[in-house]
């Protein structure tokens, strides 16, 4: 009983020693990051259209300094178009118009035959 003793207390020795260290210090970045020179300026575009997957969809937007503007578009699961143009100016916060193009879509369900598995062995017999 007498070692279990040593042990707990070698072990409660080592746990304030390692409590006791010097506070978390997050390491400091090794480079220089330049400064912004002026306000924000770009353009992008892109879309994705694949007729095997039935996936359309893209996005386009345009900022110069504080003034965003731009749209995305989605094909609709349901066969609709749905496309957002959206802008923020300054403050504004973000202002959006959603439209829908085409009439839903639901086809009545279709249900498929279901899986019948068979073996992929043929079962040896025993003689005894």
């Amino acid at each position: 009983m007498n070692m279990v003793f040593k042990v707990y207390v070698f072990a409660a020795l080592v746990a304030f020693a390692a409590a006791d260290g010097p506070p978390y210090q997050p390491p400091v970045p090794s480079y220089n990051a330049p400064a912004p020179t002026g306000p924000a300026q770009y353009t992008f575009d892109w879309n994705v259209r694949d007729d095997n997957s039935g996936n359309d969809f893209g996005h386009q937007e345009s900022r110069d300094g504080y003034d965003t503007q731009g749209s995305y578009y989605v094909l609709l699961p349901d066969g609709r178009l749905q496309r957002v143009t959206y802008n923020v100016n300054g403050d504004s916060g973000y202002v959006a118009q959603v439209e829908h193009e085409g009439e839903a879509q639901y086809p009545t369900y279709q249900p498929s035959p279901s899986y019948q598995p068979s073996p992929s062995y043929q079962p040896t017999p025993r003689y005894g």
